[in-house]
């Protein structure tokens, strides 16, 4: 096995312990070639490298989500794209495996929107694997980084943020890292068989966010958030340091709290396993390494009151 690394110098895997019997290849894909001196040698490649923050530039996600699959594309190797679920756009209710949004929230959304359709045009052998919104390994809720909901949800936890625009029947689709990655594999070990197809790699059920408010809530001495009509949300009316967090942060995952799509898994199901659950003991297991982390501290003195919008 074969990684491409740009910055690293070591392939970690979620445990954060070294990966061990990889070859390393030093290369960049916001390069023609990926910057290397001749096409590897390796029968499939797996297009994992992005942008995945919601307020990067315009110009980086050209450069690394778009050009940067149109560089992996001009190897003419087959390749499993690694792309979002979530590039249903604003879509609400069913959302099949062979469809795309048109409408975005951000410009990462747009670009893997992008990369797809560059993928799909190339004539190149392909298949693509859509995993929605990755959190912690669905036995012990372990995440080997703390990145992007984890941030809102951090947000929520210090009680830096109380109040949210929820829409009602809104979910969110949470995946355990361990079902993405167990997906990928399959499809890298029976490519033949996931050719040309998309797979949503996504969570059991989506999870309510009532269901996730509940769990927070649950966890002495971490705030609790309230989920008000978006209609009656306004930011100029929270309190001063809260406005502030919500502008600098939160905003950028307001969206995802006003909607609902449902993943279909017609073609994931035939081929990858079934996603463990994702109920309310997994949140706990989530919540719970989040905690002995350090990620987020319990302040069991300090009081959460119920913020009114």
């Amino acid at each position: 096995m074969t990684a491409l690394v740009h910055r690293e110098t070591r392939v970690l895997g979620n445990d954060r312990r070294v990966v061990a019997g990889v070859t390393l290849l030093a290369g960049d894909v916001t390069r023609p070639g990926l910057g290397l001196a001749q096409v590897p040698d390796v029968d499939l490649v797996v297009h994992c490298a992005a942008v995945t923050a919601f307020d990067a530039v315009a110009e980086v996600y050209r450069a690394v989500n778009v050009d940067g699959t149109a560089h992996v594309v001009g190897l003419g190797l087959p390749m499993i794209q690694v792309s979002t679920a979530y590039v249903c756009g604003t879509r609400d209710g069913v959302v099949r495996e062979d469809e795309t949004g048109t409408d975005f929230v951000n410009g990462y959304e747009a670009s893997k929107a992008a990369a797809e359709a560059i993928v799909r045009q190339s004539g190149v052998r392909f298949a693509i694997a859509r995993p929605s919104v990755v959190v912690g390994d669905s036995g012990s809720g372990a995440i080997r980084s703390f990145d992007n909901i984890y941030m809102i949800f951090r947000l929520i936890a210090e009680r830096r943020v109380r109040t949210l625009p929820g829409a009602a029947g809104a979910s969110l689709d949470l995946v355990p890292i361990d079902h993405v990655c167990g997906g990928i594999v399959a499809m890298v070990e029976d490519f033949a068989a996931v050719e040309g197809l998309t797979l949503h790699l996504v969570g059991r059920e989506p999870t309510p966010l009532t269901r996730i408010g509940a769990a927070i809530a649950a966890v002495p001495g971490l705030g609790a958030p309230v989920f008000v009509d978006p209609a009656d949300f306004a930011p100029e009316r929270l309190p001063p340091v809260e406005r502030r967090y919500h502008a600098a942060a939160a905003s950028l995952y307001v969206n995802y709290l006003l909607r609902g799509p449902v993943f279909d898994v017609a073609n994931a199901a035939r081929r990858v396993a079934a996603c463990p659950a994702t109920d309310r003991a997994w949140l706990d297991r989530l919540i719970g390494f989040c905690v002995a982390e350090g990620f987020v501290t319990a302040r069991r003195d300090r009081e959460s009151p119920r913020i009114s919008a």
